[in-house]
């Protein structure tokens, strides 16, 4: 066999490779919009894509690559998002208000994105290396920084147009991102907890757009404050 044909060979096989990641990741996402995360078993996408377990792992080298990468997906489509809420606007504060509501509107939307998201950020970042490949983590990771490079220069625009008073525009970018995430699991559930009297508690309810609203107002605040 010449090279010519071993490297045809080699080539339609990384192309059949990545056909078939691709459906398998499809599968997780539909399987997880349509169930949630913790509902969503191997056994389960690996019937969605006509394969059998075996072969999911021929892909990835367990579970947690397989959220990561799914979580990519959640991640591109949340950018595209977030690019249109900044450009919305050329004032700073106005564009943080946006990307700020687009984000809590798209993890309301979305409920799988930020189980997944929370999922993954329990984990430390040695777990994740032993479990993930490189190649599954920088994908992670550029989804992830992608996001928050919007945010992260709405915040520095701002402090250049004195609008905002941010020393650490990165680190800034990172916590509301990470409180964002928690604060969505708040909207979903929909309760708030709180005494009635010392030592007797109650529950509230709080609805998605209180809680936008206060992930607005909080950033806006943070932003202003050194």
């Amino acid at each position: 066999m010449s090279t010519t044909e071993t490297d045809g060979r080699r080539s339609a096989a990384a192309v059949r490779r990545r056909a078939r990641e691709k459906q398998i990741i499809a599968a997780t996402r539909a399987l997880f919009d349509e169930r949630g995360v913790r509902d969503a078993q191997i056994e389960d996408i690996a019937r969605a894509v006509g394969i059998n377990r075996a072969i999911v792992y021929r892909h990835f080298t367990g579970k947690e690559e397989l959220f990561a990468l799914t979580l990519v997906g959640y991640l591109e489509e949340l950018r595209s998002v977030l690019v249109e809420a900044v450009a919305t606007s050329e004032d700073p504060e106005r564009q943080l208000t946006a990307l700020v509501g687009a984000f809590v509107e798209y993890g309301v939307a979305h409920p799988a994105f930020v189980d997944c998201a929370q999922t993954l950020m329990r984990r430390t970042g040695p777990d994740l290396l032993d479990e993930m490949s490189e190649s599954a983590l920088f994908r992670l990771g550029r989804g992830i920084s992608s996001c928050l490079a919007l945010l992260t220069q709405v915040l520095e625009d701002g402090v250049a147009a004195d609008t905002f008073t941010v020393d650490d525009p990165v680190l800034l970018a990172n916590t509301l991102y990470a409180s964002g995430l928690g604060a969505l699991q708040l909207a979903r559930v929909g309760i708030l907890v709180k005494e009635a009297a010392p030592g007797i508690p109650t529950v509230g309810s709080i609805s998605p757009d209180q809680v936008r609203d206060y992930l607005v107002a909080s950033a806006v605040a943070l932003a202003r404050t050194r």
